[in-house]
């Protein structure tokens, strides 16, 4: 889909968001916060940047791959992969039901396509991606994998074990990303446990790091993106430090930790959707 223009990915997170809120308010259940901090990001990845194929192989041979580690933010993957033709839109209005494939945490035994690993369980995914960078090595298959992290899944060991394995092995098929929004579910990340100076660490680690400073621009996304891109297959995995407002979109939500797993109410509803076009139909 690499056709889409500037206007149209926008008008896609429009619709995007309003999916993710209305998905999770008709089951009072849920994660709105990150998933419309981090819009512009998966909308540029999927409809934009990556090179997938809808018609879902395990495998992805001759593919990008996608991997989500904050597994919470899963009505936003979910919405990304109906509206780019994984399947259904109508299928969105099942989320986090008995019975459903869209799990409220990405989950494989339902055998959704488009998602490979189980995620949720903060601190994997950078393992998982790093494994499937090598494989696509191995088979001399030079596609990227993306994976992406949130910040407070940044206090986690296993993430700074693969972040040492990743720069001593080269994996330089990999472009990382953390969700730098400042937000966890217990409150700022700087008071939870702060993070301190990630770009430093990285580096320290090996990585080349490139930050987004404004990840709810459309334009600097997608810079940003090919910036990535450019510093792939010279030796070092990459990093994106992706600057994003939690609940963006949304005024009474935007910039709060309190949105990080709050559904809105019925009134709540309306008026964050009032402040957000419809531009490719609800589901």
């Amino acid at each position: 889909m690499e056709n889409q223009s500037i206007d149209q990915l926008k008008k896609i997170c429009s619709q995007v968001r309003r999916d993710c809120l209305r998905m999770v308010h008709a089951v009072q259940s849920g994660h709105p916060g990150a998933a419309l901090g981090l819009t512009e990001y998966f909308v540029a990845l999927f409809f934009k940047e990556m090179e997938h194929n809808n018609k879902f192989e395990m495998d992805a041979k001759g593919e990008d791959l996608f991997f989500l580690s904050n597994g919470h933010v899963s009505a936003l993957w979910y919405s990304v992969l109906a509206r780019t033709g994984y399947f259904s839109t109508d299928e969105l209005g099942t989320f986090r039901k008995i019975n459903s494939r869209l799990q409220g945490h990405p989950a494989t035994h339902e055998g959704l396509p488009g998602i490979r690993i189980a995620s949720g369980s903060l601190g994997q995914g950078l393992s998982v991606a790093i494994g499937a960078a090598q494989v696509k090595k191995l088979n001399q298959d030079n596609k990227l994998v993306y994976v992406m992290m949130g910040d407070g899944e940044q206090q986690e060991g296993q993430v700074w074990e693969a972040a040492m394995y990743a720069a001593h092995h080269k994996v330089d098929n990999l472009i990382a990303a953390i969700d730098y929004n400042g937000q966890q579910i217990d409150g700022p990340t700087a008071k939870v446990m702060d993070l301190k100076n990630l770009r430093a660490k990285y580096e320290a680690f090996g990585w080349e790091v490139i930050d987004i400073q404004k990840g709810n621009d459309m334009e600097a996304v997608l810079d940003g993106l090919s910036k990535a891109k450019d510093l792939t297959g010279k030796g070092k995995p990459v990093l994106i430090l992706l600057y994003t407002e939690m609940g963006y979109g949304v005024d009474f939500m935007v910039g709060t930790h309190k949105w990080h797993g709050v559904a809105p109410n019925d009134e709540q509803l309306a008026n964050a959707l009032g402040q957000l076009e419809e531009t490719l139909g609800d589901y």
